[in-house]
């Protein structure tokens, strides 16, 4: 299975930062080299959108609201990846969900998610 563990949400004040955290594990993950990293959020009342994107070659891809304040990174040693999340606005709200996906010739695929975490930006 994949297992993804998120972490880092909280409550933040506008133009403040905060980094998310997620971890992936599992018997099935361990067997793919190369995979993607992504963050997307859901706000209230609101489909979920992808926020940012990580190639397993490091290729980092951005929603048009979130360039220039947001970063993805990955930890590969660590099996991690991140989301700084800098010049936090009020339409930041909304639950933030890690995805890992891989595809191979070989081993089939798998497209997981994290648990959510909660981003709350309000003064």
């Amino acid at each position: 299975q994949v297992q993804l563990v998120e972490s880092g949400g909280g409550l933040v004040q506008p133009g403040g930062s905060l980094r998310l955290s997620c971890a992936a594990s599992g018997s099935i993950f361990s067997m793919f080299s190369t995979y993607a990293m992504a963050w997307y959020r859901q706000a209230p009342g609101k489909q979920r959108e992808l926020v940012a994107a990580i190639s397993s070659g490091g290729r980092e891809n951005y929603a048009d609201s979130v360039k220039g304040r947001f970063t993805i990174s990955r930890d590969n040693a660590k099996n991690t990846v991140y989301l700084q999340m800098n010049s936090l606005k009020p339409d930041d709200t909304a639950v933030y969900y890690c995805n890992v996906a891989a595809v191979s010739t070989y081993l089939g695929s798998f497209n997981s998610w994290g648990q959510g975490t909660q981003v709350t930006v309000s003064s």
